[in-house]
């Protein structure tokens, strides 16, 4: 399981490409720019997948637990924990390998590490694939249940959910398969990013429209309370707060992997981009700190999943 200097490889595979073939660390350049870069200790790297795994574990045994939760907004909310939870699983494990390997703990065949190499690549693609998926699979659902409330359980019902939960897991799979065999083809990048961008814009768009649904609705419920002012104010700032911290974190924690895969494509040579290739290790940790922080938004803030953990 090579690794080119510090780095962790792109996706497993990625990194083992020759750098004439596909760069993803430049060699120093001494007449270029200073580069700052973000050293991320495995130690520290290991702890962000530990907490991830205890936290997604947690999520998903309060979920089968508690018959209550068994619903479909639960259910997308479940699968996201599992992907997160392979996320960090994935992660984790190829540093634990890596780490083994460079101290001669794990002696193995080449032939053994690569597929081991692969498995991981397409454990670590998928997850990060569906893990995208299924917020955007949340977003829709909440969306339908706010714009639709009447006709929410008869369009989101059970055997539908379960349909779109499979369908995303063999998408995934499909995918993360495709993508590892096909790294070094540019379009798989463009691929990636622009999966990226679109459920970025989905989940801004339903969400936006969300927020403006409820404050008209708070607007609606001050003029009958003749309150409007400090009513329509509070809850448009509430709302906007969390708004801003849904959007505001799915982008800061996937938004620079994706960029990173966006230079590889636009300026591979070029020695500001060769900086950002340095932090690669650094855009991991935040997408692992983002399988820390979903629980939290999406799980966490529901009493009925409260009081199941207090149980658990």
């Amino acid at each position: 399981m090579p690794v080119l200097g510090s780095q962790r490889r792109l996706l497993g595979s990625l990194n083992c490409t020759p750098p004439a073939t596909f760069p993803l660390t430049l060699a120093p350049n001494r007449t270029g720019p200073q580069c700052l870069e973000v050293s991320i200790p495995d130690g520290l790297f290991l702890s962000l997948g530990l907490v991830s795994l205890v936290e997604n574990v947690l999520v998903v045994a309060a979920i089968a637990k508690n018959r209550n939760l068994h619903s479909p907004m639960y259910y997308f909310i479940c699968c996201l924990a599992v992907s997160d939870l392979l996320v960090s699983v994935s992660n984790v494990l190829e540093t634990a390998v890596m780490l083994l390997l460079e101290a001669g703990a794990l002696a193995a065949r080449a032939a053994v590490v690569q597929q081991l190499d692969n498995v991981i690549d397409v454990l670590i693609c998928g997850s990060m694939v569906s893990s995208l998926c299924f917020l955007g699979a949340i977003a829709v659902d909440r969306y339908i249940s706010i714009f639709y409330a009447l006709r929410y359980h008869s369009v989101v019902t059970l055997p539908r959910a379960w349909r779109i939960i499979a369908a995303i897991w063999v998408a995934s799979i499909l995918t993360s398969l495709l993508f590892i065999t096909y790294y070094n083809h540019t379009v798989v990048l463009l691929c990636l990013v622009g999966f990226f961008i679109a459920m970025l814009a989905l989940m801004a768009v339903l969400y936006v429209h969300m927020l403006a649904r409820a404050c008209q609705h708070a607007r609606g419920i001050a003029r009958l309370q003749k309150r409007q002012r400090p009513i329509h104010q509070g809850f448009g700032l509430k709302g906007a707060a969390t708004l801003t911290i849904l959007l505001g974190v799915f982008f800061l924690c996937w938004g620079p992997f994706f960029l990173h895969l966006s230079l590889i494509v636009l300026c591979p040579q070029h020695p500001t981009c060769g900086c950002i290739f340095k932090n690669f290790n650094l855009f991991l940790a935040l997408i692992i700190c983002n399988a820390i922080v979903d629980p939290l938004i999406y799980a966490f803030r529901s009493q009925e999943l409260r009081k199941t953990l207090q149980e658990v």
